[in-house]
């Protein structure tokens, strides 16, 4: 199977959770997300299904601090956030 991997960057005005991390409240900012998707062979035209969708969270704002990434539900990315107040 063909693979490929899409990415995007998403930014948050104010600091958010995610359904993975509920216990965590993740800051404001600006972040990574990729999909993962693999062809669907046998079409008489090329058809990508989504595999996985993850979010890069970096564990400081140091440079060169490691960085978590979290699969995701890609359905969050349209739902309204859930900012915490």
């Amino acid at each position: 199977m063909t693979n490929r991997t899409t990415e995007k960057t998403v930014h948050f005005s104010r600091p958010f959770k995610l359904r993975a991390m509920m216990d965590e409240e993740i800051p404001a900012g600006t972040y990574t997300v990729e999909t993962d998707e693999e062809l669907i062979e046998y079409l008489s035209f090329p058809v990508y299904r989504r595999v996985a969708t993850w979010m890069r969270i970096p564990q400081s704002k140091r440079v060169g601090a490691a960085t978590h990434v979290v699969q995701i539900d890609p359905g969050e990315l349209d739902e309204p956030p859930k900012f915490l107040f």
